[in-house]
């Protein structure tokens, strides 16, 4: 018996919150806002509609901790900041990319299945 092996509700409680964390509403809107380059605060603000500032200040920080984005600062005056996926970030980006083609493909039968469902109730 391996002693150095973690038991494994430890792993199961380590992926819980890994995916808790990834599949939050800002988080995805914020790495496929930077999916396709780099963008200061604003730029990502911009296309993430309805964050708020400090929101997306603690997404970017979130998601730079855990390595999934880079943050740059250029000097000067004042300091321009930039935001850009790792190679962490951009695999995490074609995951959601390929969640949300398997929803559209799937979004009318879903629909349909809730109707009936609802109507299996009333």
């Amino acid at each position: 018996m391996d002693v150095t092996a973690k038991p494994a509700h430890a792993d199961c409680r380590a992926v819980s919150e890994i995916l808790s964390r990834v599949g939050d509403k800002w988080t995805i809107q914020v790495v496929v806002a930077l999916r396709l380059g780099s963008q200061r605060f604003n730029g990502i603000k911009r296309h993430v509609g309805g964050i708020s500032q400090q929101m997306l200040t603690r997404t970017l920080k979130t998601l730079e901790r855990d390595g999934m984005v880079e943050r740059a600062v250029h000097p000067s005056t004042p300091p321009q900041v930039e935001y850009t996926l790792t190679p962490l970030g951009h695999s995490l980006a074609e995951t959601a990319h390929q969640l949300a083609q398997w929803a559209a493909a799937h979004r009318v039968e879903i629909e349909d299945n809730r109707l009936l469902y609802d109507a299996r109730l009333s």
